[in-house]
């Protein structure tokens, strides 16, 4: 199972948009995949439909209960969105007091983790969009996913609201002993606008490598799938910002075979070290 999250702590920088059209592009190759909302906002909740608003299960029920946390309780909360190999956890604007009900309860930052465990062989892919506040939620995303993409708007403001991110991000990897790999992804390039492409360069020039090496255009297609609710592969498979985020998804796709791989070879490595070191010791003890 792959779990990505998709955070930023600025609003308006194409978290939602970017959820919604990575979960297309998996559900288009066939993968089962699940969405979760955890913006007591319900951006993603809306799209297919729903009402975080008056919406009687939730994400929050999870959070309310961690008892329930197991496959057919989990399953039982789930949405259908109309659309095949995509389901939807969905958010409530309950969850917005969750930061109050957080205090004197221990355990809550690992709710989502707990939930993608007990469904690893439901789905082949769970992909999280989160609050742009830091707190409890944002911690949930971080802790449950092993990709984290941060959209970031190719203007000024949005790359402050980057730096806040990633200072969040060097906390929680500083807590839990571990790196969380992480891509920053520049969105709503507009190559006619200066201040669009001066910021661009800004991001690439100070995150080199950290940075997807292309972009995510302005696309008002993909604002046209939003308003009606249909998801952009689906509404306009060969507009701009479909295409590009069809290279960020075969991106993702590789990356993650190489981290793979990668871990694979470690463990070789470290297997034939200990066998070797097992001979050796035998050979000294006279067994071998």
């Amino acid at each position: 199972m792959q779990v990505w999250t998709v955070a930023n702590q600025k609003g308006g920088v194409g978290k939602t948009t970017t959820s919604i059209t990575l979960a297309g592009l998996a559900a288009e190759q066939g993968k089962r995949v699940l969405i979760i909302d955890l913006d007591p906002q319900g951006s993603l909740t809306c799209y297919f439909g729903g009402n975080p608003d008056d919406v009687p299960i939730s994400v929050f029920t999870l959070f309310q209960d961690k008892s329930i946390i197991c496959r057919d309780s989990i399953l039982q909360l789930l949405l259908p969105t109309g659309y095949d190999d995509i389901s939807l956890l969905p958010a409530s604007t309950a969850l917005a007091t969750l930061e109050r009900v957080a205090v004197g309860k221990g355990g809550l930052g690992l709710v989502i983790c707990q939930t993608v465990a007990e469904l690893k062989e439901e789905f082949d892919v769970v992909i999280i969009d989160s609050p742009p506040v830091l707190g409890v939620l944002l911690i949930n995303a971080l802790a449950a996913c092993d990709q984290l993409i941060i959209p970031v708007q190719t203007e000024h403001l949005a790359i402050k609201g980057l730096e806040r991110m990633l200072h969040t991000l060097r906390m929680l990897d500083h807590s839990r002993k571990r790196e969380l790999k992480y891509v920053i992804l520049p969105t709503m390039f507009d190559k006619r606008t200066q201040a669009s492409v001066v910021a661009l360069r800004h991001i690439r020039s100070q995150y080199g490598t950290d940075t997807w090496p292309s972009k995510i255009p302005v696309d008002t297609r993909l604002r046209d799938a939003s308003r009606m609710g249909i998801p952009p592969h689906i509404f306009d498979g060969t507009s701009h910002g479909v295409t590009a985020y069809r290279s960020l998804y075969r991106w993702l796709l590789k990356e993650q075979q190489s981290v793979q791989d990668d871990q694979a070879g470690r463990n070789h490595y470290t297997t034939n070290n200990s066998w070797a070191a097992y001979n050796q010791r035998s050979r000294v003890q006279g067994l071998v």
